[in-house]
């Protein structure tokens, strides 16, 4: 928030504070520049150093205003001493404002002496050390040293050190160091002494918590310049002479005992190396809860009292110290000057190589660091650091000095990179009270392109953060207004940035705002692959907020117009003419996808560069598209009484000439009556075949009259390799003509048509017409013959005429027809021959002639049998027939 503002708030929660603090001001020449307010801390020999929050006048900027006040000397009760300590401390401030070093604290203005105070300002600090320290101090003392008193003199005697403790500021009562911030800390004040001892040739002699102050950045600046002693530039190694500490001197005119070196106390000289005890003090002092290790009360007995266990106290110490830390530590605490390390060599152990505390050095003096290295740093090396930097230095530490190079124009793209990572991990109360005044500047003010890309690309995480009003007063008119730049880069981020907060705007902007100005840029840039990438992405995230008409207006004409073949491209737009179709609310239909669609999908089937995986996706669309036409278009035409082709149309060539699907020519015979027989038990049947059905039918099935196998064909001795299936025939279909074409009713011709027998392979085909007429070669007989088959009659009456055809015979695959005929063949004695059976004749040879019982030759008429082959064509019966033949 602005100065003036801040200050406000708090001088309107403390009036009390504020108005004594002015009243204090009041006379000295600093309120002309400064609005001083309340005090936040203390500092300098005894703490005498008042300080408070300020912030200059002529640009509001933050500081803060240190006033002594010199009554507090009057308990001197000697004027000479306090005029020399208002001497010493305006030295002070002179020599702080000659060593201009990030380590030193820095002056903002000079001091300013009055009657009754003195002042000066500097950059925003946050507590010393020492307040920082004292509450460890004082609850350590309250848990060991305090005993429930009685009243009286005891109370009062704790009433009194009460008053002379340092009043500690409320924000540093609770305040507790990271290990981070103890390191970087240890090696700010490290380089501060390494600058004084080799570029300013002094020798501080009082480092101590309270000449270490803390900023409002987390920074550990060294001040307390009131004891600096110059050395000898050329010979830095030597030792000067310096006054020890007495009691005869105010204490406020003197270095803080406890912290003091050895050497300087006991022969009153002093070195580089005895700062780097008071530094090594400092140290143990901060791992000790806050308290020094040597608390000599400013007595110098107790001082060598104390110094005499020194090293027994380091010991004891070490192990609350960090392991890379001990052995530097128990050096500079030693007695021994020469045991202690330099400044500059301290700066090189292990403890302070670190990437985080590098990062952080970087950024202290990044001000003094052109602009190239600037947006590298800021870019790179700060991006990859933080991380590892807790979150109290993010915004401690590492916010401040981003908010300061806001202004600056040539970093600011730069210096936007890790302010995305602050917008990103802040919480919503951090980015309200912390970054939101910032981010309202970032919106309003002239950014360079890269700059206004990379907040655009990020909007989406800027709108999570900010408030609903602050969206539709800051950021929406920035969004809208990039549409209109001259550079294609903040066109395409902005269309990229429509489609990650498109949730964020209205209806009404959607239609009247975005879409056109994305439209714009599509057709400026109709051949940029990844500018018509971020438009399709922008359109099908926006297409649900869309009205219909518009879509169907301006949405398609804009899909028609895309000409490149990229597989992304692509993909996104198969993936929009998708979702209009499922959509129905759009009413994309079936004539829009005939005659605009469809024509411009299906060219991207043969295209080369689409994967499996988009091809399958594109295909299945066009598909689903296909089929919507389908329906549609057939209801039409029914409800048009349109005749629709068969589907029979689609059976293959197979089924189309199968015999199931032939009609044969009809045929009659004459005189021919079929009689179908009821159906019997097997016991009927048994006992007809044995009494009086006639010898033929024993003969025919190869077995005898009372066999349980007398209704099938048994053809196994005939044929011992044919398959069971083979041998068990069943004709589903037998049809009788005559024996020649002349008969009445004939069939001209090629006959009946061919089947496939099981026996042969499933690719050929062999003829399956079976003639059963013997030839004849006499006179017919007199009486008329009888063949009994049971189960079916069949009447024949008339003349038959002579005749002789060909017979194809039952074998097996790997026989062949035997074309010839013998015709000398004759049948055995008996009624039909003693031999073996007709089937049994088949197989080598043609039957000639059949005899009758009464020893006469009756023709037989042709009988041709045609099986019809299905999934059970190796198995087939052949119905029982009863045929009468008559003169």
């Amino acid at each position: 928030m602005p100065a003036g503002t801040m200050f406000a708030k708090f001088k309107s929660t403390n009036v009390a504070a504020s108005t004594a603090t002015q009243a204090v001001a009041d006379g000295n020449p600093i309120t002309q520049y400064f609005e001083i307010g309340k005090p936040v801390a203390c500092a300098g020999p005894e703490l005498v150093w008042r300080i408070h929050d300020a912030y200059r006048k002529s640009d509001n900027k933050e500081c803060s205003v240190f006033i002594f006040e010199k009554k507090i000397a009057e308990k001197l009760h000697k004027p000479r001493r306090k005029e020399t300590i208002t001497e010493l401390l305006k030295s002070s401030v002179k020599t702080l404002e000659r060593f201009r070093h990030p380590r030193i604290l820095q002056i903002y203005h000079t001091v300013e002496e009055s009657a009754d105070t003195l002042a000066f300002a500097s950059e925003p600090i946050f507590a010393s050390l020492s307040n920082v320290l004292a509450f460890h101090e004082s609850k350590t003392y309250e848990a060991t040293n305090v005993a429930p008193a009685a009243g009286g003199a005891a109370a009062s005697q704790a009433q009194a050190a009460a008053n002379t403790l340092p009043q500690r500021p409320a924000h540093a009562k609770e305040y507790n160091f990271l290990d981070m911030e103890l390191k970087y800390g240890f090696l700010q004040l490290t380089e501060a002494l390494a600058y004084l001892h080799y570029s300013g040739h002094v020798i501080h002699r009082n480092v101590c918590p309270s000449s270490i102050l803390i900023t409002k950045r987390g920074i550990w600046k060294l001040a307390g310049m009131e004891y600096v002693e110059r050395m000898n530039e050329n010979d830095l190694n030597s030792s000067i002479p310096c006054p020890p500490w007495s009691n005869r001197v105010s204490k406020m005119a003197q270095p803080n005992l406890d912290f003091m070196a050895p050497e300087t106390q006991s022969t009153s000289k002093c070195s580089l190396l005895s700062d780097m005890f008071s530094l090594g003090m400092v140290i143990c002092a901060v791992f000790n809860n806050g308290r020094p290790l040597i608390q000599a009360g400013n007595s110098t007995s107790n001082y060598a009292k104390q110094m005499e266990t020194l090293d027994d106290l380091v010991h004891k110490l070490m192990p609350r110290l960090p392991i890379a830390l001990q052995e530097a530590t128990s050096r500079m605490a030693s007695r021994d000057a020469t045991a202690r390390p330099t400044a500059q060599l301290l700066q090189l152990i292990k403890y302070f190589i670190d990437t985080p505390i590098n990062a952080l050095k970087f950024l202290d003096v990044v001000n003094m660091k052109d602009t190239q290295q600037k947006s590298q740093f800021y870019k790179t090396t700060l991006i990859e650091a933080m991380p590892m930097i807790p979150r109290k230095l993010w915004w401690q530490n590492i916010w401040p000095m981003l908010k300061s190079e806001i202004n600056n124009n040539e970093v600011l793209a730069a210096v936007l990179q890790p302010v995305m990572l602050f917008v990103q991990e802040a919480t919503l109360t951090e980015y309200d009270t912390l970054m939101s005044a910032t981010m309202k500047v970032i919106y309003n003010t002239p950014k360079s392109i890269q700059a206004s890309v990379t907040i655009l690309e990020n909007l989406h995480l800027i709108i999570e953060k900010t408030k609903p009003e602050d969206v539709t007063t800051d950021i929406m008119p920035m969004l809208f207004y990039s549409f209109d730049g001259s550079t294609i880069q903040v066109q395409s981020a902005a269309v990229v940035a429509v489609a990650n907060v498109f949730d964020s705007i209205d209806e009404l902007s959607i239609r009247r705002m975005v879409l056109p100005k994305v439209k714009q840029v599509f057709e400026k840039n109709i051949t940029d692959p990844k500018i018509v990438q971020n438009v399709l992405m922008c359109i099908e995230r926006v297409m649900d907020r869309m009205e219909r008409a518009q879509v169907m207006d301006e949405v398609l004409p804009l899909l028609a117009n895309i000409r490149i073949p990229d597989p992304d491209i692509i993909m996104r737009t198969v993936r929009i003419y998708h979702k209009l179709f499922v959509d129905k609310t759009y009413g994309l239909t079936v004539e829009t996808m005939a005659t605009n669609v469809l024509p411009l999908l299906i060219p991207h089937t043969v295209n080369p560069s689409l994967n499996f995986e988009q091809y399958c996706y594109l295909l299945e669309v066009l598909q689903q598209m296909l089929e919507a036409i389908d329906r549609q278009q057939r209801n039409k035409l029914k409800l048009d009484n349109l005749s629709m082709a068969s589907p029979e149309r689609h059976r293959t060539l197979r089924h189309q000439f199968s015999t199931d699907n032939m009609n044969a020519p009809p045929f009659n015979i004459p005189n021919l009556r079929i009689d179908q027989r009821k159906t019997s038990s097997a016991e009927d049947m048994a006992r007809k075949n044995s009494g009086g059905s006639g010898m033929l039918g024993g003969w025919w099935f190869g077995c005898s009259p009372s066999s349980p196998d007398s209704n099938f064909l048994r053809v196994g001795n005939v044929f011992p390799n044919r398959r069971l299936s083979d041998n068990t025939l069943m004709t589903p279909k037998i049809r009788i003509a005559p024996s020649c074409a002349s008969s009445p009713g004939g069939t001209p011709g090629s006959g009946l048509p061919t089947r496939r027998h099981s026996s042969i392979g499933p690719q050929e085909r062999r003829g399956s017409t079976i003639n059963l007429s013997p030839p004849t070669y006499g006179a017919r007989g007199s009486s008329g013959s009888s063949l009994s088959v049971p189960s079916t009659s069949v009447y024949v009456g008339g003349s038959m005429p002579n005749t002789s055809s060909s017979v194809p015979f039952l074998l097996s695959s790997s026989m062949q027809s035997i074309r010839s005929r013998r015709q000398s063949t004759v049948l055995s004695s008996g009624p039909l021959g003693s031999g073996s059976g007709l089937l049994q004749q088949l197989g080598s040879g043609m039957v000639r002639q059949l005899t009758s019982v009464s020893g006469t030759v009756s023709p037989v008429p042709l009988l041709r049998v045609n099986g019809t082959r299905n999934s059970h064509s190796n198995v087939r019966k052949c119905p029982s027939l009863n045929i009468t033949f008559s003169q």
